[in-house]
């Protein structure tokens, strides 16, 4: 089964080390829209909605329905994810982005990746829902990452990448009408994209988006989060195991709840949607509320400590994150290997300690590396060059491999082009 696992943790791995793999996945994904259009039909909305968990092409989706017993009540738990979980769409359209901004397939975006766009787009045209009270459009009823807030309204991170889905169809709509005609005229005949666009443009703007609480600066994860009583987590955060606070309490009770299974509205903070001022408010309030419950959690995490400059504190849950599969718990992965887990420690490494990031098209590198190593050496792909890259506390060493094109990349906010190798002096300020 596919989740979005795929799109967000391992799909990165695979775009930016082995980029025949990850067309692949991303050819299923494009392969799986009549299941997509099912799914979106059934529910009465437009577009390709992604089944939460997806299997073959045309099932649709096939998350079951029914869980494990509620310790208050004995009756199966009803599995919400695959009616209600609905920010997996908006991933989908994510991985296809950032595939094409790190390898520039354009035979890839002209057969699949620009329908994906747009047919996603369509989804949350019709998902968003009209209020005459604050005259904004919102996403209520949902489940976001954090699987233990189930029927939320607003989750930060589901408006927030809605957002960005339209925002993507409009830029290339305008893109394919005035450079691709031939490509513009098919999409545009087999969904009907000037209309969609004029409502694109129309509801995109009105889009409920939370912004920061002038008082601390956090971000609502979604419309009664902060509402909500807390509680002591500290038992179930020390706990060896994951799931203990259901030991003592119902999913309804959790619901109701401050606290988180996994990153929820951290997950955005990933971009630079928001200062670091910001990232550090939210950090301080929502991770001693997060137990990690999800595999995923901890990589996520480890990068944002990165990029907060916060190296012992990255390198501590780094450590717990590799021990998923082969600490001193091995029970954990009884029933098979993280594999999504795997990517991402992967992208704590890359990512966190390697300070890669893609952002808006251009790729940033800015290595943090942890006290406890003196060094660190990957290799990625980069439009069609394959980048060795070498840190250590003295200087960051990028080496084109391929060298058959010169590429830009920021280290430590300076532009560089490299056609064949540079050395950086490593600057943890920047």
């Amino acid at each position: 089964h596919t989740f979005w696992d795929t799109d967000i943790f391992a799909l990165p791995y695979f775009t930016f080390t082995d980029p025949d793999v990850a067309r692949s996945l991303e050819e299923y994904r494009y392969l799986s829209l009549p299941g997509a259009h099912k799914k979106a039909a059934e529910n009465g909305y437009e577009g390709a909605q992604f089944p939460w968990e997806s299997a073959w092409l045309n099932d649709g989706e096939v998350t079951p329905v029914w869980g494990a017993a509620d310790i208050v009540t004995g009756q199966p738990t009803k599995i919400w994810s695959g009616f209600i979980e609905q920010h997996i769409t908006a991933d989908v359209a994510y991985g296809v982005w950032q595939y094409y901004m790190v390898t520039r397939d354009q035979d890839f975006m002209d057969r699949y990746g620009y329908e994906l766009l747009m047919d996603t787009a369509l989804f949350w045209a019709s998902r968003l829902e009209w209020s005459e009270e604050d005259h904004l459009y919102h996403i209520n009823d949902v489940v976001g990452p954090d699987e233990y807030k189930e029927h939320a309204d607003d989750n930060a991170y589901t408006n927030y990448m809605a957002h960005w889905n339209i925002g993507i169809a409009i830029r290339y709509y305008e893109e394919l009408k005035e450079k691709k005609p031939e490509i513009f005229a098919r999409l545009n005949k087999k969904m009907g994209l000037d209309h969609a666009c004029r409502i694109w443009k129309e509801r995109r703007e009105l889009i409920y988006l939370p912004k920061p609480r002038p008082q601390d600066l956090v971000v609502a994860q979604d419309a009664k989060y902060l509402t909500y009583p807390v509680i002591d987590l500290t038992k179930y955060k020390q706990a060896k195991e994951v799931g203990t606070l259901f030991r003592e309490y119902n999913l309804e009770r959790v619901n109701r709840m401050q606290v988180s299974k996994q990153a929820d509205i951290m997950i955005l903070f990933l971009e630079d949607l928001f200062s670091l001022d910001v990232k550090r408010a939210n950090w301080d309030y929502y991770e001693p509320k997060t137990l990690h419950d999800s595999s995923l959690s901890l990589s996520t995490h480890v990068i944002l400590a990165s990029d907060m400059k916060d190296k012992k504190l990255a390198y501590e849950l780094f450590e717990r994150a590799v021990r998923i599969d082969m600490g001193e718990n091995m029970k954990s992965s009884d029933a098979g290997i993280h594999a999504a887990s795997l990517a991402g420690i992967w992208q704590s490494v890359v990512y966190g300690f390697g300070g890669v990031r893609m952002l808006h098209g251009d790729l940033r590198v800015c290595p943090m590396l942890p006290d406890a190593w003196s060094s660190v050496e990957f290799s990625i792909c980069w439009h069609g060059q394959k980048l060795e890259i070498y840190a250590d506390h003295e200087e960051v060493r990028i080496k084109n491999i391929t060298g058959t094109e010169s590429i830009e990349i920021e280290v430590y906010g300076e532009k560089h082009q490299i056609s064949k190798e540079i050395t950086v002096k490593i600057d943890e300020n920047k």
